[in-house]
């Protein structure tokens, strides 16, 4: 039997301070005031004083409201029936569908251990050759997305939610915008993706502490189906708000602040969630891909920063393209010399003669006269930013391969690409195609 508790100590924003004993970090209570019941978290222990933010706000209620702790940390349903949902960052329902209660689990769990862990060796396929070709993503990664504010990390991710090959999508919004979370769910379930998709969504307009269980909440599901022996990618967006959210906490909280007034251990919270990504021996994999938007389209504030170091690699989205200079997969050289033998000779072959087409430009804007290789480089790199970097460009890792040698042919001659006498005779077109 639980014990109830009658005096509130304090009320600061939405966070109750009371004295409780026998009270565990993360553990839920219930909140019985005037207006209703409402379900809080702890989230600071001092002694015996407890603070809990309470997950509707603490509009109405008063310093006599009634508290019983539920002897649990905060637990989602765990079933085949949450594909196709859409639930809120407390997992309740926001489709309108039946609140599912059966097989609860924890979230927030430790990480797998990582001697259990086993090298990753399967690439995720996107169908987008800035990613497939030149920075692939491997299961049991995980991954940023770094972008300033206006660039459309959004719609890419719709885009790997529609195209990726895997099992199940589980997809996490945290401060959504609600034409973003409308956006989201129109386009998943116009194109039959929202079948094998689970969406956590956290709307700006819904309780900052929400924000907070989004991360957790996506991660024990997608563990679990991980467990079952599905291939499964969480989709993040975005994490510089769940950093906000806990800025904005730990400022009730009266903590000291760090850098630009975040908490001090804002790496370490970071770094549990994104260390949730794994392969298992086994059963399946659970890999990671994060939006954090930049402030002032700035690397080095400290939401990006700090992911910088617990991540493997990052792709960088600015002016509606994933940038080739910057952009990154640490684990890339595990998977694409297994796909095609060309496969790295075109991906390191397209990215220096595009180097190459960025000094022309340069060269071209100051006046400088351009001679025939200059004009090569030119249409060269027109030719790649629209059939290659666009994202729009939807085609298999193998039709990106025959493309990029097409690219060659009508640019170049074969000696100029550097490429080994081997692959040309291999793949190099025997009638150069006209440009598209």
């Amino acid at each position: 039997m639980h014990k109830y508790y009658h005096r509130v100590q304090n009320i600061a924003g939405n966070v109750l301070t009371i004295r409780a004993e026998g009270v565990r970090y993360g553990e839920l209570a219930e909140v019985h005031s005037r207006r209703g019941t409402s379900l809080a978290q702890v989230i600071r222990l001092k002694g015996d004083e407890v603070s809990l933010q309470v997950f509707s706000g603490s509009r109405g209620v008063a310093t006599d409201a009634q508290i019983r702790f539920l002897g649990h940390p905060m637990q989602v349903p765990f079933t085949d029936a949450l594909l196709g949902r859409v639930f809120t960052g407390g997992a309740e329902p926001r489709d309108n569908g039946p609140a599912l209660t059966d097989n609860l689990i924890a979230i927030g769990g430790p990480s797998v251990n990582p001697a259990r862990r086993i090298i990753p060796r399967r690439m995720v396929r996107t169908g987008i050759p800035m990613i497939d070709l030149f920075n692939t993503l491997v299961e049991s990664q995980k991954l940023p997305i770094f972008a300033r504010a206006g660039e459309p990390y959004n719609p890419l991710l719709a885009r790997i939610a529609l195209q990726s090959e895997v099992d199940v999508i589980v997809l996490g919004g945290m401060g959504l915008k609600h034409d973003d979370y409308l956006f989201f769910r129109d386009t998943l379930d116009a194109s039959g993706a929202l079948a094998r998709t689970v969406m956590f969504v956290h709307t700006a307009a819904d309780p900052v502490v929400e924000c907070l269980l989004v991360p957790d909440v996506s991660l024990a599901v997608a563990e679990q189906f991980a467990l079952a022996g599905k291939r499964v990618l969480v989709l993040l967006t975005d994490m510089t708000n769940f950093a906000d959210a806990m800025k904005e906490i730990a400022i009730t909280m009266e903590q000291i602040p760090s850098n630009r007034g975040y908490p001090g251990d804002l790496y370490s919270q970071l770094a549990s969630r994104y260390e949730k990504a794994v392969d298992f021996e086994g059963a399946g994999s659970l890999t990671i891909l994060a939006v954090t938007t930049m402030p002032g389209d700035d690397v080095t504030h400290p939401v990006p920063d700090n992911t910088g170091y617990i991540t493997e690699g990052q792709f960088y989205l600015r002016d509606g393209r994933i940038e080739p200079f910057g952009s990154l997969s640490r684990l890339k050289q595990l998977v694409n010399g297994k796909t095609r033998d060309d496969h790295r000779t075109i991906m390191n072959a397209m990215i220096q003669l595009y180097a190459a087409y960025r000094e022309t430009q340069e060269k071209q804007s100051m006046g400088f006269r351009m001679n025939e290789w200059d004009g090569k480089l030119l249409k060269y790199g027109v030719r790649f930013e629209r059939e290659m970097m666009d994202l729009s460009v939807n085609i298999p890792l193998e039709s990106a391969l025959d493309l990029g040698w097409a690219i060659f042919a009508d640019c170049f001659d074969p000696i100029e690409t550097g490429i080994h006498s081997k692959l040309i005779d291999a793949y190099w077109p025997k009638v150069a195609p006209a440009a598209n």
